[in-house]
Protein backbone atom coordinates (compact mmCIF):
# COMPACT_ATOMS: atom_id res chain seq x y z
CA UNK A 1 0.00 0.00 0.00
CA UNK A 2 1.56 3.20 -1.02
CA UNK A 3 0.50 6.77 -0.22
CA UNK A 4 1.86 9.62 -2.45
CA UNK A 5 0.91 13.14 -1.18
CA UNK A 6 0.93 16.42 -3.50
CA UNK A 7 1.26 19.89 -1.62
CA UNK A 8 -0.21 22.19 -4.08
CA UNK A 9 0.34 26.10 -3.32
CA UNK A 10 -2.59 28.46 -4.87
CA UNK A 11 -3.15 27.88 -8.45
CA UNK A 12 -0.48 24.92 -8.96
CA UNK A 13 -3.58 22.71 -10.05
CA UNK A 14 -3.98 20.17 -7.98
CA UNK A 15 -7.13 19.32 -9.44
CA UNK A 16 -5.87 19.44 -12.34
CA UNK A 17 -3.00 16.54 -11.49
CA UNK A 18 -5.29 13.91 -9.58
CA UNK A 19 -7.96 14.14 -12.45
CA UNK A 20 -4.93 13.28 -14.73
CA UNK A 21 -4.02 10.36 -12.02
CA UNK A 22 -7.71 9.16 -12.16
CA UNK A 23 -7.24 8.92 -16.16
CA UNK A 24 -4.22 7.66 -15.86
CA UNK A 25 -5.17 4.33 -14.12
CA UNK A 26 -8.05 4.17 -16.06
CA UNK A 27 -5.80 3.71 -18.91
CA UNK A 28 -4.42 0.98 -17.04
CA UNK A 29 -7.38 -1.06 -16.79
CA UNK A 30 -8.93 0.09 -13.76
CA UNK A 31 -12.40 0.28 -13.21
CA UNK A 32 -14.42 3.55 -12.54
CA UNK A 33 -16.09 1.51 -9.86
CA UNK A 34 -12.49 1.00 -8.19
CA UNK A 35 -11.71 4.54 -8.06
CA UNK A 36 -12.93 6.49 -5.41
CA UNK A 37 -12.24 10.57 -5.43
CA UNK A 38 -13.11 12.30 -2.48
CA UNK A 39 -13.16 16.16 -2.54
CA UNK A 40 -14.10 18.17 0.47
CA UNK A 41 -17.05 20.28 -0.96
CA UNK A 42 -20.12 19.35 -2.82
CA UNK A 43 -18.92 21.63 -5.66
CA UNK A 44 -15.56 19.81 -5.51
CA UNK A 45 -16.98 16.19 -6.50
CA UNK A 46 -18.83 18.05 -8.96
CA UNK A 47 -16.24 19.86 -10.78
CA UNK A 48 -14.17 16.84 -10.59
CA UNK A 49 -16.69 14.60 -12.21
CA UNK A 50 -17.08 17.13 -15.27
CA UNK A 51 -13.59 16.99 -15.58
CA UNK A 52 -13.57 13.23 -16.31
CA UNK A 53 -14.88 12.08 -20.03
CA UNK A 54 -17.20 9.84 -18.95
CA UNK A 55 -21.23 10.12 -17.63
CA UNK A 56 -21.88 11.15 -14.35
CA UNK A 57 -23.52 7.83 -13.81
CA UNK A 58 -20.62 6.33 -14.35
CA UNK A 59 -18.28 7.82 -11.74
CA UNK A 60 -20.00 6.60 -8.32
CA UNK A 61 -17.17 7.56 -5.85
CA UNK A 62 -16.27 11.01 -7.06
CA UNK A 63 -18.25 12.32 -4.08
CA UNK A 64 -17.41 13.73 -0.62
CA UNK A 65 -16.88 11.89 2.40
CA UNK A 66 -19.71 12.08 4.03
CA UNK A 67 -21.72 10.96 1.38
CA UNK A 68 -19.09 8.15 0.84
CA UNK A 69 -20.46 7.43 4.69
CA UNK A 70 -24.12 8.80 3.42
CA UNK A 71 -24.49 5.80 0.84
CA UNK A 72 -22.36 3.47 2.50
CA UNK A 73 -24.38 3.53 5.42
CA UNK A 74 -28.07 3.51 3.13
CA UNK A 75 -29.21 6.84 4.84
CA UNK A 76 -31.69 9.21 3.52
CA UNK A 77 -32.49 13.05 4.02
CA UNK A 78 -35.00 12.21 5.97
CA UNK A 79 -32.69 10.95 8.48
CA UNK A 80 -30.21 14.11 8.66
CA UNK A 81 -30.08 17.14 11.04
CA UNK A 82 -30.72 20.20 8.77
CA UNK A 83 -30.09 23.95 9.99
CA UNK A 84 -34.11 24.18 10.33
CA UNK A 85 -33.77 21.46 13.07
CA UNK A 86 -30.95 23.19 15.13
CA UNK A 87 -33.31 26.50 15.09
CA UNK A 88 -36.08 24.89 15.85
CA UNK A 89 -34.18 23.20 19.25
CA UNK A 90 -32.86 26.56 19.40
CA UNK A 91 -36.12 27.98 20.12
CA UNK A 92 -36.81 25.36 22.54
CA UNK A 93 -33.85 26.33 24.48
CA UNK A 94 -34.33 29.61 24.01
CA UNK A 95 -31.29 30.73 22.63
CA UNK A 96 -30.63 32.27 19.12
CA UNK A 97 -30.21 29.70 15.82
CA UNK A 98 -28.71 31.39 12.46
CA UNK A 99 -27.32 30.01 9.55
CA UNK A 100 -24.86 31.72 7.55
CA UNK A 101 -25.82 30.11 4.51
CA UNK A 102 -27.86 27.48 2.99
CA UNK A 103 -26.90 24.39 2.27
CA UNK A 104 -25.62 23.99 -1.16
CA UNK A 105 -23.21 22.79 -3.11
CA UNK A 106 -20.33 24.51 -1.34
CA UNK A 107 -21.17 23.15 1.51
CA UNK A 108 -18.44 21.37 3.80
CA UNK A 109 -20.57 19.75 6.13
CA UNK A 110 -19.06 22.22 8.66
CA UNK A 111 -21.92 23.39 11.26
CA UNK A 112 -22.45 27.52 9.70
CA UNK A 113 -24.35 28.74 12.44
CA UNK A 114 -23.80 31.78 14.37
CA UNK A 115 -24.94 30.12 17.67
CA UNK A 116 -21.79 29.60 19.95
CA UNK A 117 -22.85 27.13 21.82
CA UNK A 118 -23.29 24.59 18.97
CA UNK A 119 -20.50 25.40 17.08
CA UNK A 120 -18.01 24.11 20.17
CA UNK A 121 -20.35 20.96 20.51
CA UNK A 122 -19.95 19.96 16.57
CA UNK A 123 -16.07 21.17 17.15
CA UNK A 124 -15.58 18.55 19.68
CA UNK A 125 -17.73 16.23 17.48
CA UNK A 126 -15.10 17.02 14.77
CA UNK A 127 -12.30 16.53 16.52
CA UNK A 128 -13.27 13.17 19.02
CA UNK A 129 -12.80 14.80 21.72
CA UNK A 130 -15.44 15.38 24.54
CA UNK A 131 -17.38 18.94 24.92
CA UNK A 132 -14.94 19.49 27.94
CA UNK A 133 -11.84 19.32 26.95
CA UNK A 134 -12.65 21.42 24.07
CA UNK A 135 -14.35 23.86 26.00
CA UNK A 136 -11.00 23.64 28.43
CA UNK A 137 -8.97 24.71 25.31
CA UNK A 138 -8.00 28.37 25.70
CA UNK A 139 -9.81 29.19 22.28
CA UNK A 140 -13.10 30.73 24.23
CA UNK A 141 -14.12 33.33 26.36
CA UNK A 142 -16.10 32.57 29.20
CA UNK A 143 -18.06 35.73 29.17
CA UNK A 144 -19.51 34.09 25.73
CA UNK A 145 -19.36 30.43 26.96
CA UNK A 146 -21.14 29.57 30.33
CA UNK A 147 -20.78 25.64 31.06
CA UNK A 148 -24.04 25.23 32.59
CA UNK A 149 -25.59 26.47 29.57
CA UNK A 150 -23.29 24.78 27.38
CA UNK A 151 -23.70 21.40 29.31
CA UNK A 152 -27.48 21.74 28.52
CA UNK A 153 -27.57 22.21 25.12
CA UNK A 154 -25.51 19.28 24.44
CA UNK A 155 -27.71 17.28 26.69
CA UNK A 156 -30.93 18.71 24.71
CA UNK A 157 -29.24 18.04 21.41
CA UNK A 158 -28.92 14.49 22.16
CA UNK A 159 -32.20 13.96 23.17
CA UNK A 160 -33.89 15.94 20.11
CA UNK A 161 -32.08 13.94 17.82
CA UNK A 162 -32.96 10.67 19.47
CA UNK A 163 -36.90 11.60 19.33
CA UNK A 164 -36.99 12.59 16.34
CA UNK A 165 -34.62 9.57 14.90
CA UNK A 166 -32.13 11.82 13.87
CA UNK A 167 -28.31 11.39 13.13
CA UNK A 168 -26.20 14.68 12.54
CA UNK A 169 -23.27 14.99 9.82
CA UNK A 170 -20.75 13.76 12.53
CA UNK A 171 -22.72 11.04 13.59
CA UNK A 172 -22.56 9.98 9.93
CA UNK A 173 -19.31 9.84 10.26
CA UNK A 174 -18.83 7.83 13.36
CA UNK A 175 -21.41 5.47 12.27
CA UNK A 176 -19.65 4.77 9.33
CA UNK A 177 -16.16 4.22 11.35
CA UNK A 178 -18.13 1.91 13.01
CA UNK A 179 -19.29 -0.15 10.04
CA UNK A 180 -16.41 -0.03 8.35
CA UNK A 181 -16.85 -3.34 7.06
CA UNK A 182 -20.11 -1.54 4.96
CA UNK A 183 -16.48 0.87 3.34
CA UNK A 184 -16.25 -0.19 -0.45
CA UNK A 185 -12.91 -1.40 -1.54
CA UNK A 186 -11.02 0.37 -4.13
CA UNK A 187 -7.90 0.00 -6.43
CA UNK A 188 -7.62 3.76 -6.20
CA UNK A 189 -8.40 6.51 -3.45
CA UNK A 190 -7.71 10.22 -4.22
CA UNK A 191 -8.50 12.47 -1.41
CA UNK A 192 -8.30 16.54 -2.34
CA UNK A 193 -8.33 19.33 0.03
CA UNK A 194 -6.80 16.59 2.98
CA UNK A 195 -5.79 19.56 4.54
CA UNK A 196 -9.03 20.34 5.52
CA UNK A 197 -10.18 16.87 7.16
CA UNK A 198 -11.07 16.68 10.77
CA UNK A 199 -9.91 13.89 13.12
CA UNK A 200 -13.17 11.86 12.52
CA UNK A 201 -12.34 12.12 8.48
CA UNK A 202 -8.43 11.03 9.30
CA UNK A 203 -10.52 7.95 10.63
CA UNK A 204 -12.69 7.32 7.23
CA UNK A 205 -9.07 8.02 5.55
CA UNK A 206 -7.34 5.24 7.66
CA UNK A 207 -10.28 2.61 6.81
CA UNK A 208 -10.18 3.60 3.22
CA UNK A 209 -6.21 3.43 3.46
CA UNK A 210 -6.78 -0.43 4.74
CA UNK A 211 -9.19 -0.77 1.49
CA UNK A 212 -7.53 0.65 -1.09
CA UNK A 213 -4.13 -0.08 -3.21
CA UNK A 214 -3.09 3.10 -3.79
CA UNK A 215 -4.08 6.58 -2.40
CA UNK A 216 -3.18 9.86 -3.51
CA UNK A 217 -3.27 12.87 -0.92
CA UNK A 218 -3.26 16.60 -2.09
CA UNK A 219 -3.87 20.16 -0.20
CA UNK A 220 -1.69 22.58 1.25
CA UNK A 221 -1.07 22.97 4.58
CA UNK A 222 -0.69 27.17 4.35
CA UNK A 223 -4.83 27.35 3.01
CA UNK A 224 -5.54 25.05 6.06
CA UNK A 225 -8.28 27.82 7.53
CA UNK A 226 -10.90 25.11 8.87
CA UNK A 227 -9.19 24.70 12.30
CA UNK A 228 -12.22 26.62 13.89
CA UNK A 229 -14.37 23.98 12.95
CA UNK A 230 -11.70 21.20 13.45
CA UNK A 231 -10.00 20.56 10.71
CA UNK A 232 -6.38 18.64 11.57
CA UNK A 233 -3.80 20.47 9.26
CA UNK A 234 -1.12 18.78 11.50
CA UNK A 235 -2.47 14.98 11.02
CA UNK A 236 -2.07 16.40 6.54
CA UNK A 237 1.45 17.37 7.30
CA UNK A 238 3.02 14.44 9.07
CA UNK A 239 1.20 11.70 7.27
CA UNK A 240 3.65 9.30 5.64
CA UNK A 241 4.11 9.52 1.94
CA UNK A 242 6.09 9.80 -0.87
CA UNK A 243 6.00 13.92 -1.22
CA UNK A 244 5.75 15.67 -4.11
CA UNK A 245 5.56 19.72 -5.17
CA UNK A 246 3.68 21.31 -7.47
CA UNK A 247 5.69 24.24 -8.36
CA UNK A 248 4.06 26.65 -11.05
CA UNK A 249 1.75 28.54 -10.66
CA UNK A 250 -1.00 29.68 -13.30
CA UNK A 251 -2.32 32.38 -11.07
CA UNK A 252 -0.49 34.19 -8.49
CA UNK A 253 2.02 37.38 -10.07
CA UNK A 254 5.19 37.65 -8.55
CA UNK A 255 4.52 40.88 -6.33
CA UNK A 256 1.05 39.29 -5.23
CA UNK A 257 3.36 36.33 -4.18
CA UNK A 258 5.92 38.20 -2.63
CA UNK A 259 3.55 39.89 -0.62
CA UNK A 260 1.92 36.40 0.29
CA UNK A 261 4.69 35.39 2.12
CA UNK A 262 4.58 37.51 4.97
CA UNK A 263 1.54 35.42 6.61
CA UNK A 264 2.20 32.55 6.43
CA UNK A 265 6.26 33.90 7.61
CA UNK A 266 4.82 34.28 10.86
CA UNK A 267 3.18 30.65 11.35
CA UNK A 268 4.72 29.09 14.75
CA UNK A 269 3.19 26.16 14.44
CA UNK A 270 4.03 22.81 12.19
CA UNK A 271 4.53 24.21 8.34
CA UNK A 272 5.48 21.98 4.93
CA UNK A 273 8.14 24.26 3.71
CA UNK A 274 6.74 24.64 -0.36
CA UNK A 275 9.12 26.53 -3.12
CA UNK A 276 6.46 27.14 -6.20
CA UNK A 277 7.31 29.73 -9.30
CA UNK A 278 4.81 32.68 -9.62
CA UNK A 279 3.47 34.06 -13.18
CA UNK A 280 6.02 35.67 -15.21
CA UNK A 281 3.78 39.02 -14.60
CA UNK A 282 4.86 41.01 -12.13
CA UNK A 283 1.02 42.02 -10.91
CA UNK A 284 0.26 44.49 -8.74
CA UNK A 285 -0.10 45.16 -4.51
CA UNK A 286 -0.87 48.59 -3.55
CA UNK A 287 -2.09 49.40 -0.18
CA UNK A 288 -5.53 51.95 -0.25
CA UNK A 289 -7.28 53.71 2.23
CA UNK A 290 -10.16 54.54 0.72
CA UNK A 291 -11.72 52.20 -1.80
CA UNK A 292 -13.22 55.24 -3.86
CA UNK A 293 -10.04 55.78 -5.92
CA UNK A 294 -10.68 52.97 -7.25
CA UNK A 295 -12.69 52.40 -10.90
CA UNK A 296 -15.11 49.81 -10.24
CA UNK A 297 -17.22 50.60 -12.99
CA UNK A 298 -14.52 48.42 -15.27
CA UNK A 299 -13.08 45.09 -14.66
CA UNK A 300 -13.55 42.01 -12.70
CA UNK A 301 -13.14 42.40 -8.68
CA UNK A 302 -13.29 40.17 -5.54
CA UNK A 303 -13.92 41.94 -2.58
CA UNK A 304 -13.04 39.73 0.73
CA UNK A 305 -13.78 40.45 4.34
CA UNK A 306 -12.75 38.70 7.40
CA UNK A 307 -16.12 38.94 8.29
CA UNK A 308 -19.40 39.48 6.56
CA UNK A 309 -20.36 42.60 8.89
CA UNK A 310 -17.33 44.56 7.43
CA UNK A 311 -18.81 43.55 3.95
CA UNK A 312 -22.50 45.83 4.83
CA UNK A 313 -19.69 49.19 3.93
CA UNK A 314 -18.97 48.06 0.86
CA UNK A 315 -22.16 47.13 -0.06
CA UNK A 316 -24.09 50.13 0.92
CA UNK A 317 -21.05 51.96 -1.51
CA UNK A 318 -21.52 50.03 -4.21
CA UNK A 319 -25.36 50.91 -3.67
CA UNK A 320 -24.59 54.57 -3.94
CA UNK A 321 -22.70 54.36 -7.27
CA UNK A 322 -24.78 52.26 -8.72
CA UNK A 323 -22.72 49.43 -9.07
CA UNK A 324 -24.52 45.89 -9.81
CA UNK A 325 -22.64 42.85 -7.79
CA UNK A 326 -22.96 39.87 -6.02
CA UNK A 327 -23.17 38.05 -2.89
CA UNK A 328 -23.22 34.84 -2.03
CA UNK A 329 -24.61 34.05 -5.42
CA UNK A 330 -27.57 36.59 -4.49
CA UNK A 331 -27.56 39.68 -7.36
CA UNK A 332 -27.93 42.59 -5.30
CA UNK A 333 -31.32 44.26 -6.76
CA UNK A 334 -34.74 42.58 -7.09
CA UNK A 335 -34.62 40.75 -9.89
CA UNK A 336 -38.66 40.79 -10.11
CA UNK A 337 -38.79 44.77 -9.61
CA UNK A 338 -35.50 44.94 -12.89
CA UNK A 339 -37.67 42.16 -14.97
CA UNK A 340 -40.86 44.58 -14.72
CA UNK A 341 -38.72 47.99 -15.39
CA UNK A 342 -37.84 46.19 -18.78
CA UNK A 343 -41.36 44.62 -19.08
CA UNK A 344 -42.73 48.00 -18.86
CA UNK A 345 -40.42 50.18 -21.02
CA UNK A 346 -40.94 47.55 -23.66
CA UNK A 347 -44.95 48.15 -23.36
CA UNK A 348 -44.55 51.60 -23.57
CA UNK A 349 -42.47 51.61 -26.87
CA UNK A 350 -45.59 48.91 -28.09
CA UNK A 351 -44.81 45.93 -27.19
CA UNK A 352 -47.17 43.44 -26.92
CA UNK A 353 -46.76 41.59 -23.57
CA UNK A 354 -47.70 38.03 -21.95
CA UNK A 355 -50.73 38.04 -19.37
CA UNK A 356 -47.81 36.82 -16.67
CA UNK A 357 -45.49 39.88 -17.28
CA UNK A 358 -48.65 42.08 -17.40
CA UNK A 359 -49.44 40.79 -13.81
CA UNK A 360 -46.18 41.34 -12.67
CA UNK A 361 -45.71 44.92 -13.65
CA UNK A 362 -49.26 45.46 -11.65
CA UNK A 363 -47.33 44.42 -8.83
CA UNK A 364 -45.64 48.16 -9.08
CA UNK A 365 -48.49 50.12 -9.96
CA UNK A 366 -50.38 52.08 -7.80
CA UNK A 367 -53.84 50.73 -6.76
CA UNK A 368 -55.64 53.63 -8.89
CA UNK A 369 -54.80 52.39 -12.28
CA UNK A 370 -57.35 51.01 -14.23
CA UNK A 371 -55.54 47.52 -15.01
CA UNK A 372 -57.60 45.80 -17.29
CA UNK A 373 -56.53 43.41 -20.39
CA UNK A 374 -58.20 43.31 -23.75
CA UNK A 375 -60.12 40.43 -25.71
CA UNK A 376 -56.36 38.38 -26.31
CA UNK A 377 -55.23 39.09 -23.18
CA UNK A 378 -51.82 39.78 -23.75
CA UNK A 379 -51.43 43.95 -23.70
CA UNK A 380 -52.32 46.19 -21.20
CA UNK A 381 -55.41 48.35 -21.99
CA UNK A 382 -55.62 51.84 -20.55
CA UNK A 383 -58.36 54.42 -20.52
CA UNK A 384 -57.67 58.07 -20.55
CA UNK A 385 -57.68 57.94 -16.72
CA UNK A 386 -55.38 55.59 -16.40
CA UNK A 387 -51.55 55.14 -17.43
CA UNK A 388 -50.32 56.77 -20.37
CA UNK A 389 -47.66 55.17 -22.23
CA UNK A 390 -45.81 58.06 -22.22
CA UNK A 391 -44.81 57.95 -18.21
CA UNK A 392 -41.57 56.31 -17.16
CA UNK A 393 -41.16 53.03 -15.11
CA UNK A 394 -39.36 55.69 -12.33
CA UNK A 395 -42.59 58.24 -11.57
CA UNK A 396 -45.54 55.64 -11.51
CA UNK A 397 -43.76 52.23 -9.86
CA UNK A 398 -44.43 51.70 -6.16
CA UNK A 399 -41.29 49.93 -5.47
CA UNK A 400 -38.89 51.57 -2.49
CA UNK A 401 -37.33 55.02 -4.05
CA UNK A 402 -33.66 53.71 -3.05
CA UNK A 403 -34.47 50.43 -5.14
CA UNK A 404 -35.70 52.31 -7.76
CA UNK A 405 -33.00 54.70 -8.01
CA UNK A 406 -30.39 51.77 -7.22
CA UNK A 407 -31.75 50.05 -10.78
CA UNK A 408 -32.21 53.25 -12.25
CA UNK A 409 -28.15 53.79 -11.75
CA UNK A 410 -27.15 50.89 -12.61
CA UNK A 411 -28.88 50.65 -15.96
CA UNK A 412 -27.45 54.51 -16.96
CA UNK A 413 -23.97 52.81 -15.70
CA UNK A 414 -24.18 50.49 -18.23
CA UNK A 415 -24.54 47.62 -16.59
CA UNK A 416 -25.39 44.43 -17.97
CA UNK A 417 -28.05 42.87 -15.24
CA UNK A 418 -29.17 39.98 -16.85
CA UNK A 419 -25.50 38.32 -16.81
CA UNK A 420 -23.71 37.68 -13.46
CA UNK A 421 -21.68 40.26 -12.01
CA UNK A 422 -18.50 41.50 -12.68
CA UNK A 423 -17.78 42.25 -8.78
CA UNK A 424 -17.96 39.61 -5.97
CA UNK A 425 -18.24 39.63 -2.44
CA UNK A 426 -17.63 37.40 -0.15
CA UNK A 427 -16.14 36.49 3.24
CA UNK A 428 -12.34 34.80 2.91
CA UNK A 429 -13.75 31.24 4.08
CA UNK A 430 -16.43 31.49 1.21
CA UNK A 431 -13.60 32.92 -1.30
CA UNK A 432 -11.35 29.89 -0.68
CA UNK A 433 -10.86 28.23 -3.75
CA UNK A 434 -11.78 31.18 -6.29
CA UNK A 435 -9.67 33.72 -7.85
CA UNK A 436 -10.10 37.57 -9.87
CA UNK A 437 -8.38 39.43 -11.69
CA UNK A 438 -8.99 42.39 -9.08
CA UNK A 439 -8.62 41.75 -5.18
CA UNK A 440 -9.40 44.19 -2.38
CA UNK A 441 -8.58 42.39 0.61
CA UNK A 442 -10.40 44.34 3.82
CA UNK A 443 -7.84 44.25 6.42
CA UNK A 444 -10.58 44.66 9.73
CA UNK A 445 -10.90 42.11 12.16
CA UNK A 446 -13.26 41.46 14.25
CA UNK A 447 -12.50 41.85 17.87
CA UNK A 448 -13.76 37.95 18.84
CA UNK A 449 -11.27 36.94 16.34
CA UNK A 450 -8.43 39.45 17.71
CA UNK A 451 -9.36 38.20 21.34
CA UNK A 452 -9.33 34.53 20.20
CA UNK A 453 -5.63 35.25 18.51
CA UNK A 454 -4.28 36.79 22.00
CA UNK A 455 -5.80 33.30 23.95
CA UNK A 456 -4.20 31.00 21.13
CA UNK A 457 -0.91 30.28 19.07
CA UNK A 458 -2.70 27.50 16.99
CA UNK A 459 -5.55 29.75 16.42
CA UNK A 460 -3.06 32.64 15.42
CA UNK A 461 -1.40 30.38 12.81
CA UNK A 462 -4.83 29.76 11.85
CA UNK A 463 -5.19 33.36 11.60
CA UNK A 464 -2.33 33.91 9.27
CA UNK A 465 -3.23 31.04 6.64
CA UNK A 466 -6.52 32.85 6.19
CA UNK A 467 -4.78 36.01 5.48
CA UNK A 468 -2.84 34.02 2.90
CA UNK A 469 -5.64 32.19 1.12
CA UNK A 470 -7.53 35.69 0.97
CA UNK A 471 -3.90 37.37 -0.85
CA UNK A 472 -3.44 34.81 -2.62
CA UNK A 473 -6.75 35.09 -5.22
CA UNK A 474 -5.41 37.92 -6.77
CA UNK A 475 -4.69 36.59 -10.54
CA UNK A 476 -3.13 40.36 -11.45
CA UNK A 477 -3.90 43.25 -9.30
CA UNK A 478 -4.07 42.75 -4.97
CA UNK A 479 -5.36 46.14 -3.13
CA UNK A 480 -5.08 45.76 0.70
CA UNK A 481 -7.93 48.13 2.48
CA UNK A 482 -7.14 49.47 5.34
CA UNK A 483 -8.57 48.74 8.61
CA UNK A 484 -10.69 51.93 9.85
CA UNK A 485 -8.64 51.39 13.03
CA UNK A 486 -4.66 49.86 12.07
CA UNK A 487 -4.69 48.55 15.24
CA UNK A 488 -7.79 46.40 14.98
CA UNK A 489 -6.46 45.51 11.12
CA UNK A 490 -4.22 42.28 10.01
CA UNK A 491 -1.02 43.91 10.17
CA UNK A 492 1.24 44.05 6.66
Amino acid sequence: MSVIKFFGPPGTGKTYKLISRAKAHLRTGVPLNKIGYFAFTKKAAAEAKNRMPYDNKKLPYFQTLHSLAFHSLGLSEEMIMQPFHYEDLGKRLNIKVKFFTKQNEDDSFYLTCDNIYFQLINRAKNKDISIEEEYATNEYSREDIVWDILKTVNENLEVYKKKTNLIDFNDMVKNFISQKDKCPEFDVVIIDEAQDLSPIQWQMFDILKKKSKKMYLAGDDDQAIYAWAGADVDRFIKEPGVHKYLTQSKRIPRKVQEISKLPISRIIGLRQEKIYHPKKEEGLVQKIFDINKLNLHEGRWLILARTDYRLQDIKEFLFQKGIYFQIKKEKSFSVKLYNAVIDYTNWSRGVSLSVTKVKDIFDFLPYNIDKKFIENKTELIIDETGLKRNIKWFDIFTAKQQDKIYIRDMLSNGENLNEEARIRLSTIHAAKGGEEDNVIVILDNAKKIREAVQRSVKKRDEEHRVWYVAFTRAKKNLYLLRAKKERNGYQI
